[in-house]
């Protein structure tokens, strides 16, 4: 299926935001989703939803990692 990562078009063979999550942190090379925030078609994904939101072709997701800062 091909979605929208970080505004990068990808094929994935990822079924959920979870999924999607493992493949991602690989290449981040990060191993905890601390400070990590999943948005799906422009809604954010709650940490203890990421299982059970399921990806479609087409959809666009936002991972961004949150930094303190002012």
């Amino acid at each position: 299926m091909i979605i929208f990562v970080n505004g990068k078009r990808r094929e994935s063979a990822a079924s959920t935001v979870s999924d999607l999550w493992l493949l991602e942190a690989r290449e981040l090379d990060v191993e905890s989703t601390n400070g990590f925030a999943i948005a799906r078609n422009g809604i954010v994904v709650r940490k203890d939803r990421w299982d059970d939101t399921k990806l479609a072709d087409g959809d666009r997701v936002e991972i961004v990692r949150v930094m303190q800062g002012g």
